[in-house]
């Protein structure tokens, strides 16, 4: 992978070294053009502000396994069980594969308490990249690569937890949810763009997947980047430097256990490339009060920036930029002050993440969506809707490529939402930094790393030169209201 050089265009990066001990809250950025001699970014399309709205943990099949004209299936691959897992499914009254076989996915029903109502199922599903990504993937080389694609049958040798240190999952993740428990998603499938050829930048858990959002990759140095998530909570600046730390990837399909950096970083993120240009942007997000002990952690705010340095304590960003709660968006919508790039991570309870006892997500991304498409700013925005892993559910398209850094990983549903766009499923490749890639490419900022400049921007959705059309509401669950009302979990999105 190639390092990614933090001095693209206006600024460096002080010190060669790629993460930095988060003491005295100094800023490791220095540009080389003072803002005087930067011009205002200006749009190169009729879009004038982007809003990423960033949901947890699906597969494409898991949302969107029977919706029309789209890449889905409602039957998986499973291979053979070996003993243990044989055994620990046996014991649960649960199928017990024994030879190269195909399985039913099940529909299944999402209940007011977040629960399945057919499915005796509640737990998080392995999806790192040692006990998720490669055993679901089942290459035949292990790491998969060019000759030895994924054969995306491993599912149900899959373990309950993130990290998979749980039980045996069986034929669990084998599910798709019942669209009719979805329906705001698949409203805005209808009538705007699903793309259903978009894979993870890494086969990794959520943390790399927010750095991909605002880094393109997350290469700490022209060797290693990180991969799954720092081992304990709060991840990035507000970690503790003394015991937390990250697994890497080496370039050569090396995996390092927890042998990382401490997670305050300091590469470049689109960050630099906004603020040289002037070009407005805000993360808004919610904050978090502990994670399993209040000794363990203090408070934090669940963003990808947290883990950045030079924005964690630039006092100018933090708390202006990076805001909170992220109910603050229908504020600053109504107010007038939508910054031309947003990104949204939810309340946990908001979120879509398995485990969670709650149905709100799709209420709460068709909020965002309604407060947008009723205000001035619908003629001039994009709302691109992902969620960020795929969360150890089955999908059963294989990665079209494999780079030396873990990916690409699985598929995850995205939806792109705007007046200029055609409802019709987008079937483009895309990848995480896609979207990342198309922020560049529309204000003309250039790009980070290898990662953003190899991925297809989201262009290819869009039909600039035609009429913006009219928003329609998309109808939810649950009200703007309840959302502005709701009290914060204080809980993690997620935590792996």
């Amino acid at each position: 992978m190639q390092y990614r050089l933090a001095g693209l265009l206006f600024f460096l990066l002080v010190g060669v070294g790629a993460f930095a001990a988060c003491s005295g809250g100094a800023s490791t950025t220095s540009r080389l053009l003072p803002a005087s001699d930067i011009s205002h970014g200006t749009a190169s399309s009729p879009i004038k502000h982007v809003i990423v709205v960033i949901q947890e943990n699906r597969s494409f099949d898991d949302f969107f396994a029977t919706f029309p004209g789209a890449n889905g299936t409602t039957v998986g691959l499973a291979k053979p069980m070996p003993s243990p897992i044989a055994q620990a499914c046996r014991a649960a009254g649960q199928p017990v594969i024994t030879r190269p076989t195909s399985v039913p996915l099940t529909e299944v029903d999402i209940e007011g308490n977040g629960f399945y109502k057919n499915f005796n199922h509640f737990h998080d599903l392995a999806h790192n990249y040692k006990s998720g990504y490669l055993l679901e993937c089942d290459s035949a080389a292990g790491q998969p690569n060019s000759s030895n694609p994924c054969k995306m049958d491993g599912f149900d040798l899959s373990l309950d937890g993130a990290d998979g240190s749980g039980g045996a999952t069986c034929t669990y993740d084998y599910q798709y949810v019942n669209p009719i428990d979805i329906a705001p998603y698949w409203t805005l499938a209808q009538q705007y763009v699903l793309a259903d050829n978009a894979f993870q930048t890494q086969g990794s858990e959520s943390f790399t997947a927010h750095q991909e959002l605002i880094a393109g990759g997350t290469a700490i140095d022209g060797q290693d980047s990180i991969i799954d998530d720092p081992s304990y909570f709060p991840w990035g600046c507000d970690g503790n430097p003394s015991s937390e730390v990250t697994n890497l990837l080496t370039t050569s399909g090396q995996y390092k256990g927890f042998a990382g950096p401490f997670p305050c970083l300091s590469y470049a993120t689109i960050r630099d490339l906004l603020d040289a240009h002037n070009i407005s942007w805000k993360f808004y997000a919610e904050k978090v009060y502990g994670w399993k002990s209040p000794k363990r952690s203090s408070a934090g705010i669940w963003s990808a920036f947290d883990a950045i340095n030079a924005v964690r304590y630039d006092t100018a960003e933090w708390g202006k930029k990076v805001v909170w709660p992220d109910t603050k968006v229908f504020t600053d919508i109504k107010a007038g002050t939508l910054p031309a790039v947003a990104w949204i991570t939810p309340d946990a309870v908001n979120s879509d993440h398995p485990q969670e006892k709650s149905d709100t997500g799709p209420s709460w991304v068709a909020q965002i969506v309604n407060a947008v498409g009723k205000s001035k700013y619908w003629k001039s925005s994009a709302i691109v809707v992902l969620w960020d892993d795929w969360g150890g559910y089955y999908d059963h398209v294989s990665p079209p490529f494999y780079d030396n850094q873990g990916g690409l990983g699985f598929r995850f549903p995205l939806l792109i939402v705007s007046p200029y766009v055609q409802a019709h499923v987008e079937h483009t490749q895309y990848e995480t930094t896609s979207i990342l890639r198309y922020i560049e490419d529309n204000w003309g900022l250039g790009t980070l790393g290898q990662e953003d400049s190899r991925a297809t921007g989201l262009e290819n959705a869009f039909n600039y030169s035609q009429t913006p059309r009219p928003f329609q509401t998309i109808a939810p669950k649950y009200s703007q209201s309840f959302f502005l009302h709701q009290r914060q979990s204080g809980i993690p999105p997620d935590s792996e």
